[in-house]
């Protein structure tokens, strides 16, 4: 089932037209969103990172996308699906027009629904991907629907039997995995890339990073990542929306605990219950 501006259709009854800008121009961005038994997780900062988003971008915000009008019309698309886990798809892209120089900033919105596992992997290996960089800069932090350098890092961590590769950027400097954030700990220390080397802005990243503030054993920083400090690592864990927190095990021949990744997966499971 797809929501289409605010209309539920067959995914087989979707129409987008060759003008499409998302398409043709990568004109689009997008949140990924976990239901959890029929509940929008954390969708109050989902709502805001989107409205950013969009200002930035410059489209033009239709007065009717306010936080409840989006979370309602979620709930009437996940409405049919019985499973207690889903992964909400909010496409927003402007509508059909012009060339580079877009014809109207005013747009569509797309919304569709999937089933999923989430299910932490008790095994997980990453290794660098270092063909092409995630260039520093706000504009890597948005979401948009480009996404071209994550799909190639993909295929070269499954051409290599990895499950997942870390990007880096022009400085050389880690900035992210291709569906998620990073973070190290060494010690009592535990650092993430900060928003200025290019990483995305990741909700579960934000929810993260304030549970080991609060947390009195640990010290958070967000700055920049050398390669070298990935092998270094007492531990490594990635976080996304819809898994929440999944540690790696192993970088090149590297193996690492997991024991802190997990206690901060079970904290976010909590505050994913009670927020």
């Amino acid at each position: 089932m797809l929501n289409y501006n605010g209309s539920l259709i067959q995914a087989d009854e979707l129409r987008l037209t060759n003008e499409n800008r998302a398409f043709k121009y990568g004109d689009g961005i997008f949140e990924t969103i976990k239901i959890q038994n029929k509940k929008v997780v954390f969708f109050e900062d989902h709502y805001f990172r989107l409205m950013a988003s969009m200002r930035m971008l410059r489209m033009k915000i239709p007065m009717r996308f306010t936080l409840e009008f989006l979370e309602e019309e979620i709930q009437k698309t996940i409405a049919h699906y019985n499973s207690p886990i889903l992964r909400v798809r909010l496409n927003v892209y402007r509508k059909d027009g012009g060339l580079y120089n877009p014809a109207t900033n005013e747009v569509d919105y797309l919304i569709d629904v999937k089933e999923v596992s989430t299910t932490v992997k008790e095994t997980y290996r990453i290794d660098l991907y270092k063909d092409f960089y995630n260039y520093s800069g706000l504009l890597s932090t948005v979401k948009t629907t480009n996404r071209m350098l994550n799909t190639i890092a993909a295929v070269f961590a499954t051409e290599n039997d990895l499950d997942n590769c870390v990007l880096l950027n022009e400085k050389k400097g880690v900035v992210e995995v291709t569906n998620g954030n990073i973070f190290i700990v060494k010690g009592t220390v535990i650092k993430t890339p900060a928003l200025t080397e290019g990483c995305i802005k990741g909700i579960a990243r934000k929810k993260v990073l304030e549970i080991i503030e609060k947390h009195p054993d640990f010290t958070i920083e967000e700055t920049n990542i050398s390669p070298f400090e990935i092998q270094k690592a007492d531990e490594v864990f990635i976080t996304n929306a819809i898994i929440g927190v999944q540690p790696v095990t192993n970088y090149r021949k590297k193996t690492f605990k997991t024991e802190i990744g997990g206690k901060i997966q079970k904290s976010l499971q909590v505050l994913m219950f009670t927020s």
